[in-house]
């Protein structure tokens, strides 16, 4: 399969995953056996209500005592080998600084990239907003990365809370919470979702025509 093959299947799959939604994801998935895919509850978006989705791009880092300009040439070499059509999920292995911010808000949007989730902190909260590039995070602070984290890993597997999240796996969150979507599972789990929203499209038209709700979880298996 051509590069530009696998990225054309990439984007339509997301496209199909921004239709769905996390809680059908999460019932298909649960349903298939698998465990251990949904983020912690705290990491939320900085816009309620948006659904962002897509292959996911990862980044690891850690505080330290550097110079301002040796975490800057870091952080800005991260940027530089974002992805376009990726999400971007990060860990920074602390609870301290903001891991995201305008500038870089900025630069990933204008790269492609559909959004930036992190195990951590955010700040130029307004102007991300503005810009209306979707950021995921556990809370704000003013306190940047300069002179104090460097990333140390891109594109190798990541932690965050419960969840092994790999390179290429798939991200989808939205205003119920987040998860990730093993790579080689995705194309089959998003088919079943589809599958299984419309049958939740029955069981819905069969309750507001006055079907009983157990009549209607026996006759389409779905409630």
């Amino acid at each position: 399969m051509s590069h530009s093959r696998l990225g054309h299947c990439m984007d339509e799959l997301t496209a199909r995953l921004l239709k769905t939604y996390t809680g059908v994801v999460h019932d298909v998935m649960r349903d298939h056996g698998l465990s251990n895919f949904v983020l912690p509850p705290e990491i939320r978006p900085l816009e309620p209500g948006v659904t962002l989705a897509g292959p996911i791009q990862t980044l690891s880092g850690q505080l330290g005592a550097y110079n301002a300009h040796e975490t800057l040439l870091g952080w800005t070499g991260f940027l530089a080998r974002a992805k376009a059509d990726h999400v971007i999920l990060c860990q920074p292995n602390n609870h301290e600084i903001a891991l995201m911010g305008e500038l870089s808000g900025e630069t990933l949007k204008g790269r492609g990239v559909l959004g930036y989730v992190v195990d951590g902190g955010c700040r130029d909260t307004e102007f991300l907003l503005a810009m209306k590039f979707p950021v995921w995070h556990s809370f704000f602070t003013p306190k940047d990365v300069v002179g104090r984290w460097m990333p140390s890993a891109m594109d190798v597997p990541v932690n965050i809370g419960d969840v092994l999240v790999h390179p290429g796996d798939y991200f989808l969150g939205d205003r119920d919470g987040a998860l990730v979507i093993p790579g080689a599972h995705a194309e089959a789990i998003v088919a079943e979702a589809e599958r299984a929203a419309g049958k939740e499209n029955l069981v819905r038209t069969g309750i507001l025509s006055g079907m009983d709700p157990q009549q209607a979880y026996l006759k389409y298996g779905k409630f």
